[in-house]
């Protein structure tokens, strides 16, 4: 493609048209450059013209304005000591010339006190040029160069800018010499002079910037007119005054023109001139080129058929069927392996080349083509000398020459890449599919582990999660209503516990299949936990089929399961939800059975429950108030009140048991009645309990401190801080004193299980001095055994035991045997619940040590205990 362009227009015809646009080129351009350099010329003339102007009304004004000033310089040398009205009258004639000044002042050893005009330039006086910035280097510059300095533009102390012309003044002395008297400065308006000057005229037709403020010429710095004027090859030059000069740089209005203003009109008599002389070449040209390119392309077509059959490696034949005379072109001869040598070939060379195989084929193919004098098409193996075999292709047509000679003409070529391409497909895609069809397989099989619990074979909880929201909507279509139910193992851990995983991997293998074998072939089972299953299936109309499945599931997991000569027996537990078809995300049918199951162990396992509002609201209520009692322990609302313990004899306060209170935002005051139960599944009892402690000590210290006389304070302790295995460091970190306070344990606590942390705690924390109390006695599981064991300070009898001793005997003698036994162990017995007098006059019989009920005090805060003591001591000792 590139050579047929560079060669349509480099040919020979048009060799004569390119060097005459050659040679038009190069003269329309040195034309048009010296047509540029022309008009620049003309141009930088007329703006230098405009330029001198300006230059000389600047030096006239400048030199005029400064020749006034130098006849009262002259007067200031004869008349050194004159004052203000003197300097006033002669200053006053040189403002009766047209003139640019603005003010003159004279400043005797540099500071300004002389001034004429007065009005306006008062600001001015008193300026000392050695302490002004701005002023002081032209001062003292014209004052060691003894000659004039020409400065500015200044910005004046009274307001405004000038040009100042500061002439020294040197006064004759004694001895003859001189004297510096002072200077003399004679300021000339800016925008006076400019205007005098014309380079505020609007009309003007040039741009103009001044350089070298100070007169410093182009040493000094741009202080008139924009910077671009400076940075455009301005025309340029000097201002001169007697003590330097400025530079004056000028550009026509928006600047230089880029091109001449005569450009077009020479432009446009070179191109007609250029299409005269051109016009002729490129019309001969044209027709010179026309006549190579039909040559060019005989050449091109005759070529690219040469290549195209070589390309190919195509040999041509050509057969006489009357005479069986064959000719072969060098190609076939090269496909056969025979020599190309133009020898003659017959039909017998063509058929005893073939392969054996193929020769009936090949010749039934080529007969039957001569026969219909149709077509012939035919694909055959032939072997060369060599024994090399070889694939070939061959198609051919028939026809008849001039005198009516059958032929057939045709083309051979050889197919041997082709057909083992072909072969090696043909195997590659066998063992595409054999591989396919292993990675289907593996698939399958990667799903089936993704979906199911390996070792159950349980679909899981993500498989659950795919078919959960098709089940239900499903068993909506069929007329009923999805049922799931969520079961968990009782006892498992301990199963896993004692005999090993072994024997937990065996009993969960034993549940799924119960829970197989007890439902149909379009309920669904999953593994979604340890511990954990899902069954799901659907009920028609009664829901209590839900219920008997559950039951029969419960029945079957009860019986005893033997491993390794070992009877293993759990439980279970199920939560049950019904879907009610109200088209809500199925998914919820999980977090509801979930919550049925919570419900179900909650009331003791083995058992099952259903799903209902009710149970919904509970669950909504205790998370509302797990939640705030989180926060509530965040924001300290937890506090300790006391309830007073009594001397049953004196009824003397010996001392107060610290009691859990929740400071409710919105509720008050709280019982832990409210809130117990919650705080334990939320375990954080310990640390209420760590709270209530660290409270009771703060109190106890202020209680001392304001010696109120409480004795001793009691804490609650529960079992699992007791298992803490920091909660004597905690404790040695308190520092309590000895003897000031008691943890009460409650009995509930299994004293009689062989849990030996508990047992070490117990007594480390006896050897820190706090005493040891059993709370709630009479309600648990402590025995005389756990009570010789544990040797408490002191036993506390349930108020469930106190508060019938009034009208039952029995009742009475079973305090009483409690009391007889702590009092042979040595162990103080206090009595809680006390309610009235009688109950303690009865207690006080039995020989209870300390009451502690209504009857005397409830529980309160620090402050209100506090009241309390001092007004109970106020009426005794009233």
């Amino acid at each position: 493609m590139f050579a047929r362009v560079k060669g349509g227009v480099f040919s020979p015809a048009r060799i004569p048209v390119a060097i005459a646009v050659v040679v038009i080129a190069v003269c329309a351009v040195l034309a048009d450059h010296q047509n540029k350099i022309v008009s620049d010329q003309v141009d930088r003339a007329d703006v230098l013209a405009k330029v001198n102007v300006v230059r000389a009304k600047l030096e006239g004004k400048i030199n005029g304005n400064l020749q006034l000033a130098r006849g009262l310089v002259a007067a200031v040398t004869t008349e050194p000591y004159m004052g203000q009205q003197r300097f006033g009258e002669l200053a006053s004639r040189l403002f009766n010339e047209e003139s640019q000044l603005r003010n003159i002042a004279g400043a005797p050893d540099l500071v300004i006190s002389l001034m004429y005009p007065m009005a306006g330039n008062e600001k001015a006086i008193g300026l000392d040029y050695r302490k002004n910035d701005q002023q002081r280097e032209a001062a003292l510059r014209a004052r060691d160069e003894h000659k004039l300095i020409l400065a500015g533009p200044v910005d004046l102390a009274q307001g405004g800018q000038a040009f100042i012309g500061r002439f020294p003044v040197f006064v004759k002395s004694a001895g003859n010499t001189e004297r510096f008297w002072g200077i003399v400065s004679a300021v000339v308006d800016v925008q006076r002079l400019y205007q005098a000057s014309g380079l505020l005229d609007k009309d003007l037709g040039i741009d103009i910037a001044l350089i070298g403020n100070d007169a410093l010429g182009a040493k000094g710095a741009q202080f008139f007119g924009d910077e671009r004027v400076v940075k455009s090859d301005p025309v340029m030059t000097d201002v001169l005054f007697p003590s330097g000069s400025w530079q004056i740089a000028a550009i026509p209005k928006g600047g230089w023109p880029a091109t001449p203003a005569n450009a077009g009109r020479l432009r446009a008599i070179m191109a007609v001139a250029a299409a005269l002389i051109l016009i002729p070449f490129l019309v001969a040209g044209r027709l010179i080129n026309e006549r190579q390119r039909n040559y060019w392309e005989l050449n091109r077509l005759s070529r690219r058929l040469e290549l195209a059959l070589e390309a190919s490696a195509i040999g041509v034949w050509e057969h006489d069927l009357e005479t069986n005379y064959l000719a072969w072109d060098d190609r076939v001869n090269e496909i056969y392996g025979r020599e190309a040598d133009g020898s003659p070939r017959g039909y017998s060379d063509w058929a005893g080349a073939i392969h054996p195989a193929d020769l009936p084929r090949a010749l039934a193919d080529f007969d039957k083509a001569a026969a219909d004098r149709g077509t012939y098409s035919s694909e055959y193996r032939v072997v060369r000398p060599d024994g090399e075999i070889r694939h070939v292709r061959s198609r051919a047509i028939f026809y008849q020459t001039a005198n009516n000679s059958p032929r057939m003409v045709g083309a051979e070529w050889d197919v041997t890449a082709d057909v083992l391409l072909n072969t090696d497909l043909v195997r590659a895609k066998q063992l595409a599919d054999t591989k396919n069809m292993e990675l289907e397989t593996a698939k399958v099989r990667i799903e089936h582990i993704a979906l199911h619990d390996s070792l159950t074979d349980l679909p899981n909880r993500r498989y659950l999660d795919q078919v959960l929201e098709d089940y239900a909507a499903k068993a909506r279509l069929g007329g009923g209503y999805a049922a799931l139910l969520h079961v968990d193992l009782d006892r498992f851990k301990h199963i896993n516990d004692t005999l090993g995983h072994a024997a937990g991997d065996a009993m969960l293998v034993h549940a799924s299949s119960v829970l197989k074998s007890n439902v149909g072939d379009r309920d669904f089972v999953a593994r979604v936990g340890g511990d954990e299953f899902i069954v799901l299936c659907t009920v028609h109309g009664d829901v209590s089929q839900a219920a008997v499945l559950a039951d029969r599931i419960i029945e079957q997991m009860r019986r005893p399961v033997y491993y390794h000569g070992h009877q293993c027996r759990f439980g279970v537990s199920v939560g049950i939800a019904i879907d009610n078809g109200s088209g809500a995300d199925a998914r919820q049918l999980l977090v509801n059975a979930d919550i049925a199951l919570y419900r179900a162990k909650r009331r003791g396992r083995n058992r099952r429950e259903f799903f209902s509002g009710e149970l919904q609201s509970e669950i909504v209520n205790t998370k509302r108030i797990a939640d705030e009692i989180l926060a509530g322990l965040e924001r300290n609302e937890f506090v300790a009140f006391y309830q007073p313990q009594f001397d049953a004899k004196t009824h003397e306060i010996v001392g107060v048991e610290a009691l859990a209170r929740w400071r409710h935002p919105d509720r008050g005051i709280l019982a832990p009645d409210v809130f117990l139960k919650t705080a334990e599944e939320l375990n954080v009892v310990s640390t209420i309990d760590r709270k209530i402690l660290q409270q009771s000590l703060l109190d106890f210290e202020a209680w001392s401190a304001d010696k109120v006389g409480i004795p001793r304070v009691s804490v609650n302790v529960s079992a699992r801080r007791l298992q803490d295995e920091e909660l004597l460091k905690s404790l040695r970190d308190l520092n309590i004193r000895s003897g000031t306070f008691s943890f009460e344990l409650v009995e509930s606590i299994f004293l009689d299980d062989n849990d030996d942390l508990v047992t070490w705690n117990v007594e480390q924390i006896k050897q820190l001095g706090i005493d040891i109390e059993i709370d709630d006695f009479g309600t648990g599981y402590a025995s005389i055994v756990s009570l010789l064991k544990l040797q408490p300070r002191r036993l506390k009898i349930d108020r469930q035991l106190v508060d019938p001793i009034v009208n039952s005997p029995q009742q009475r003698q079973v305090v009483s045997s409690i009391i007889e036994i702590g009092k042979s162990l040595g162990i103080e017995i206090i009595a809680e619940g006390v309610e009235t007098m009688k109950h303690a006059r009865l207690l006080k019989g039995l020989g209870c040590d300390i009451l502690q009920g209504y009857a005397f005090g409830h529980a309160m805060d620090s402050d209100a205990l506090r009241s309390f003591v001092r007004s109970r001591r106020l009426r005794v000792a009233s």
